[in-house]
């Protein structure tokens, strides 16, 4: 009876987890993707910031050894997951989202496998659209 208290207790906990999903507003991807997770993720609990908009934030989180040039920053409450693992653990929370494109892009990010064999060229993408476009692919 106990380890069921538990279980429902840890799902209960889960479910009011708070996330903080911190990308680069400059970046077409990263962009798109942060848009769908804010409008068809049907996730209640994530605040959604751009990173080139919160240079304080940034700052501090690069103080820690969180470079969102090396990838987005996703907070939990107290963690902090970075790059391939920041997109691991949201797509992990993404159920039934409302748009084919996040569900595709939830499905595949939802393998730690697939994340980490796919998430680096994710980044040099980024870098490529941002230099293609002039912008600084560093943000402090």
């Amino acid at each position: 009876m106990l380890a069921h208290f538990k279980s429902i207790k840890t799902v209960l906990f889960l479910m009011t987890s708070n996330y903080t999903f911190i990308y680069d507003g400059e970046c077409p991807f990263c962009n798109h993707f942060a848009e769908l997770l804010e409008i068809k993720s049907k996730l209640n609990n994530i605040k959604i910031l751009d990173g080139r908009k919160n240079l304080t934030l940034i700052k501090s989180l690069l103080d820690k050894g969180y470079d969102l040039d090396k990838g987005a920053i996703l907070l939990k409450d107290e963690d902090i997951f970075h790059g391939a693992d920041a997109i691991n653990t949201i797509c992990k929370q993404i159920n039934n989202p409302s748009s084919s494109l996040l569900s595709l892009l939830s499905t595949v990010f939802k393998s730690n496998k697939r994340t980490n064999l796919i998430f680096p060229l994710l980044v040099r993408a980024r870098r490529f659209a941002l230099i293609s476009k002039g912008i600084s692919i560093s943000l402090v």
